[in-house]
This record gives structure tokens, C-alpha cells and sequence, in this order.
């Protein structure tokens, strides 16, 4: 089991390694080993970085961003949580939806946004609806495994004191599908980041991933970078809450694994 200090010594020798590879980027850069008009000093980066978060230039972009992946985020999930649990109890809803699942689970998303585009224009709504559909998958998929997996004995004790069968599902069958029900959403909620942002850049209509991709068309790969750093910070800290969020809903499954 690892204690605290343990994992701040990991930490530690994690964003180490981050710091020894911008210096030798720095140095490649200054040297003329590396194009600076392609890939400009990290410290030129950081101080473009440094601008927008001083001009609170990423709040509105941030914001934008941020609203689409959560308003999606969470009818996803919602919706991958309900359908996962009548099709890991029901067979004949398994039997009814399995071949429509797997005829669209494999496929990638942003395939999707052209036609999507088409029927829903360019607004949210055409957002929203792709990165729901990423969300949905991963969290279906581990819901109904998840379901599956219950102990059959927890069931018949439920049975035995009477529960109906809604209060197994709510008291039982979910408890215990919990924790591949969040393995699933912390996966969906990386994929949810990367498709608002491909969705942002094909759209061009507002947010990070637009940003990026107009400093991109702009020739202003400083100004680029500095979004991607933003992104990246972003992506992390959102992990980094769900852990957290995590743990203290099944804490007994982290216990058992350390």
C-alpha cells in the first residue's frame, strides 16, 4: 500500500521528467537543431501562456468548452447508465438492442460530425449530440458488464427480505456495478474532452478547440501552443477531480486494490 509520501515522491519525479524535457526542448530550439517558427522555446510559450491567463483572456473560451463537455457529459452518461442496467437484467432488451450497440460502438465519432452537420447545422446541439454519443459507449459497455457481474447471492438475500425487483436494481445491482460503471465514465470523460475540441475546430464556432485551430491558420504556433498547454492543464485537473470523486464514492474498492 502506498503511503502519501510515496505518492508525492511519484508525483515529484513525474513532473521532473516534464521540466528536464522543456529545458532540452529549449536548448534544441536556442541551438537551431529545432524550427522555431514550427516549434517556438518553451519559454516563449509560457510567456504567451502567461499573457492569456494574466488578460483572463481563457475564461470565455474555457467556459464555452467546459459547458458543452458537462451538458453532454452528463446525458450520456445518464443515458448509458439507464440503458446499461435494463440490458444487463433483461435479456430480451439485451437481445433487442446488442446488434444496434455493436453496429455503432466501433464506429469513430467525429466520423459522424459531417453528417451530423447536415441535419443539425453547426451549433451546440450538433456538438453536444457527437459527444454524448462518444460518452455513451464506454459507460454502456461497463454498465452492462457491471450488472452482469453482481453476485447472485446478494440477489436471493435481497429476494429473501422482500425487496422488489426496482429496489434490487437501486440498492443492490447498482451499488455493485459502481465501480465499472466509473471506470467507464472516467474513460468517456477523456474521449468527452477530445471530441468537444475536434468538434470546436470542425464547427469554428467558439472555444478552445476553435482557438487552436485559428492560431494554427494564423501562423501564431506561440499563441497555439499556449491553448494546447491550456488544454493539457485542463484534461489533467478533470481527471485528477474524478479520482477524487472517485474514491470517496467506492472507497472500499481502492482499499481492497492497495
Amino acid at each position: 500500500m502506498k503511503t502519501r509520501s510515496n505518492r508525492g515522491l511519484d508525483a515529484a519525479l513525474g513532473f521532473s521528467t516534464i521540466v528536464v524535457l522543456l529545458v532540452a526542448l529549449e536548448m534544441a530550439v536556442r541551438a537551431g537543431a529545432v524550427n522555431a517558427a514550427i516549434v517556438p522555446p518553451p519559454s516563449v510559450i509560457l510567456q504567451k501562456l502567461a499573457d492569456i491567463v494574466m488578460g483572463a483572456k481563457f475564461l470565455q473560451p474555457l467556459g464555452k468548452t467546459l459547458y458543452l463537455l458537462f451538458v453532454s457529459y452528463i446525458i450520456g452518461c445518464t443515458l448509458a447508465v439507464a440503458v446499461g442496467l435494463l440490458m444487463g437484467r433483461y435479456r430480451f432488451v439485451d437481445g433487442l438492442l446488442e446488434p444496434l450497440v455493436e453496429f455503432l460502438r466501433p464506429l469513430p465519432k467525429p466520423a459522424l460530425l459531417p453528417p451530423l452537420m447536415l441535419f443539425l447545422g453547426l451549433g451546440d446541439t450538433m456538438k453536444m449530440t457527437v459527444i454524448a454519443l462518444g460518452v455513451f459507449f464506454p459507460v454502456l459497455i461497463n454498465t452492462v458488464q457491471g450488472v452482469r457481474g453482481t453476485d447472485p447471492v446478494l440477489l436471493d438475500v435481497g429476494r429473501t427480505f422482500g425487496h422488489k425487483a426496482s429496489a434490487s436494481i437501486y440498492k443492490i445491482i447498482l451499488p455493485s456495478a459502481l465501480p465499472l460503471i466509473l471506470a467507464g465514465m472516467r474513460v468517456s470523460l477523456g474521449l468527452g474532452l477530445v471530441l468537444v475540441i475536434v468538434a470546436e475546430m470542425m464547427a469554428g464556432t467558439g472555444g478552445i478547440g476553435y482557438l487552436v485551430i485559428d492560431m494554427q491558420r494564423s501562423f501564431r504556433s506561440a499563441d497555439m501552443y499556449a491553448w494546447i498547454v491550456i488544454l493539457a492543464v485542463l484534461g489533467y485537473g478533470l481527471n485528477a477531480l474524478f479520482v477524487q470523486a472517485e474514491r470517496r464514492l467506492i472507497l472500499w474498492s481502492f482499499s481492497r486494490a492497495e
